[in-house]
C-alpha cells in the first residue's frame, strides 16, 4: 500500500488549493457515503468493460477489481463516513484507496468515465435498493392491517364524514381502507422502480465516452434493464428520484391519516381502541396520562417527507443541461426522506399490532348518532317512497329522536307513523346495526362476507407481490 497524498480528481487545472472553508462547504462524503458499496460495485463494473474495450488487460481489470472488493470489506469495517481522510466524496475515497492498493494501476479505473455519470449511476442502485426495502416494510404493515379486517370482520365501529359519526361499518372495513392506500403506495413505487432501473455510466460528463464499452452489457452486468438513452439527458437527470419521493410523500400523508385516526380512536372522548404501553409515553409532570407520541411522530414526520419532494423540485428547477453542483443536494433529500419513512412505517406496523379495540365501545358509538337514518330513508324507498322525499321523513325523525333524547330503534312506531304512515313494525328489524352491515353487500361494501372476501383477496395479492407460495 503507498502512502500517497489525498488530492482531488481535477486538481491538476489549478494552482492552489481550495480555501478551507470552501471545501468544507463543497465536501460531500459525509452525504454520500451511503453509496459507498454502490460505487464500488459501478466501478467494478466498470473496470470489466474498459478491459473489453483493451483499455486494460485481463491481469489488471483482475487485479483492480480484487483491490475494489478489499476497498469494500474496509468501506464496511469502518464506523462512518471517513471524513478525516480530507477527501471530498464517497468516489474520491474509492479511488484513493485503489491507488493506494495498486499505485499507478488504480488511476486507470477512471477511463472514460465521469463522476457526473457515476454518481447518477451509483445514485440509482442505491434508490433501487432503497425502493425495494420501503416496498417490504410496507407490506409488513399491510399484512398487520389484513389481519386486522380478518380479525373483525363483522364487528361494527362508527365511520365518520366531516369527523360526525355517518353510518357503520365493520373494523375490518375500516382496516383495509388503509391497506388499500398503502397498496397504491407499492405499487407507485413497483411503477417507479421502472425508470430508476436505467443505468447512466458510459455516458461520460455529458457527451458520451470515446471508448468502445459496451452499454447494454455494463447495464446488464450492474442489474439494470436498459441503458440510459441519451448522455446530455443522463448526466443530470434526477427524475427517478424527484418521482420516488413523490412517492414516498403521499405514503407519508397516507401514514399521517391513519395516525390521526388512531390518535383520536385513542383519546377519552373516543375510546374506542388502546394503544400499548410500548408506543406510548407519559407526563413528566400529571401522572395519570399516557401520551399516543408514537402516533404523533408519524403524523409530524410526513411534512418533514412531503418537504423533501418539494426540496428537490426546488433543487432542479431552471438547472440549465446539463450537471450543476446544485446536484449534490439531491441525496440528501432522498436519504433522509428514505430513512424517516422506514421509521414511520415500521412504527405504524408495531402500533397496529399491539393495539387493542374496545368492541363493547365501538358498537355503542356504531349505533349512536342517529348512524341508522340512511337505514330508515332505504327502506321507505323500498316502500315506494322516492328518495328526496324518505329522505326528508328520516330527519324528521332524527329530530323526533333529539327531542324524545332516544335512538331512532327506541322511537314508538306510533311516534314513527305520525311522520310518514308507510312505516311500520318492520322497520325495528332494519334499523339494527346488523342488518345496517349485512346489507352493505355491493363489491367493497363493509357487509362483514364482503369484508372477509376482501380481507382473503388483499392477503392474495400481498402474497403474489412479496412471492410467497
Amino acid at each position: 500500500m503507498t502512502d500517497a497524498k489525498p488530492t482531488a480528481m481535477w486538481g491538476g487545472r489549478f494552482d492552489e488549493p481550495p480555501a478551507e472553508l470552501f471545501k468544507r462547504f463543497n465536501d460531500s462524503l459525509p452525504i454520500d457515503w451511503q453509496m459507498v458499496q454502490h460505487d464500488i460495485a459501478a466501478s467494478i463494473a466498470w473496470a470489466q468493460e474498459i478491459q473489453a474495450a483493451g483499455v486494460l488487460t485481463k491481469e489488471e481489470c483482475q487485479r483492480i477489481t480484487d483491490g475494489l472488493r478489499e476497498v469494500a470489506q474496509h468501506a464496511a469495517s469502518l464506523p462512518g463516513a471517513p471524513i478525516e481522510s480530507g477527501l471530498e466524496d464517497v468516489h474520491t475515497w474509492v479511488e484513493h484507496e485503489l491507488v493506494q492498493r495498486l499505485a499507478d494501476l488504480g488511476k486507470k479505473l477512471h477511463t472514460g468515465r465521469s463522476r457526473n455519470d457515476l454518481v447518477s449511476t451509483d445514485f440509482r442502485l442505491w434508490t433501487r435498493e432503497c425502493i425495494t426495502l420501503r416496498r417490504a416494510e410496507l407490506a409488513d404493515l399491510r399484512r398487520a392491517l389484513i389481519d386486522i379486517a380478518a380479525m373483525h370482520a363483522a364487528h361494527p365501529m362508527p365511520a365518520y364524514t366531516h369527523l360526525q359519526p355517518a353510518q357503520p361499518v365493520t373494523i375490518g372495513h375500516w382496516a383495509l381502507a388503509y391497506e388499500a392506500m398503502l397498496a397504491r403506495d407499492s405499487a407507485r413505487l413497483a411503477d417507479a422502480l421502472d425508470r430508476v432501473n436505467e443505468c447512466p455510466l458510459g455516458c461520460g460528463a455529458l457527451a458520451g465516452t470515446a471508448y468502445d464499452v459496451d452499454r447494454h452489457r455494463l447495464a446488464h452486468n450492474l442489474g439494470f434493464a436498459r441503458p440510459s438513452t441519451n448522455s446530455l439527458d443522463a448526466a443530470s437527470d434526477r427524475d427517478f428520484a424527484l418521482e420516488t419521493l413523490a412517492v414516498f410523500a403521499a405514503c407519508a400523508i397516507h401514514l399521517s391519516r391513519l395516525a390521526e385516526d388512531m390518535i383520536l380512536y385513542n383519546s377519552a372522548e373516543f375510546a374506542l381502541v388502546k394503544l400499548s404501553d410500548k408506543v406510548t409515553t407519559g407526563s413528566s409532570l400529571m401522572p395519570q396520562k399516557k401520551n399516543p407520541d408514537a402516533l404523533e411522530l408519524v403524523r409530524g414526520k410526513a411534512g418533514r417527507i412531503a418537504n423533501a419532494h418539494n426540496q428537490l423540485l426546488m433543487l432542479l428547477k431552471a438547472q440549465p443541461l446539463a450537471y450543476n453542483k446544485d446536484n449534490q443536494e439531491d441525496k440528501a433529500a432522498l436519504f433522509d426522506a428514505a430513512n424517516e419513512l422506514s421509521m414511520c412505517l415500521r412504527i405504524a406496523s408495531l402500533v397496529i399490532e399491539t393495539t387493542t379495540f374496545d368492541l363493547d365501545r365501538c358498537r355503542a358509538r356504531a349505533a349512536a348518532g342517529y348512524a341508522n337514518a340512511t337505514e330508515l330513508a332505504d327502506y321507505l324507498v323500498a316502500k315506494g317512497v322516492p328518495f328526496r322525499e324518505a329522505h326528508e321523513v328520516a330527519g324528521k325523525a332524527v329530530r323526533a329522536g333529539l327531542a324524545a333524547q332516544e335512538p331512532l330503534e327506541d322511537l314508538p312506531i306510533g311516534a314513527l307513523r305520525s311522520i310518514h304512515p308507510a312505516i311500520d313494525e318492520e322497520v325495528y328489524s332494519v334499523l339494527t346495526i346488523e342488518a345496517t352491515l349485512d346489507k352493505r353487500l355491493a363489491f367493497g361494501g363493509t357487509s362483514p362476507d364482503r369484508v372477509r372476501e376482501a380481507a382473503d383477496a388483499a392477503r392474495a395479492r400481498l402474497d403474489t407481490e412479496i412471492g410467497v407460495s
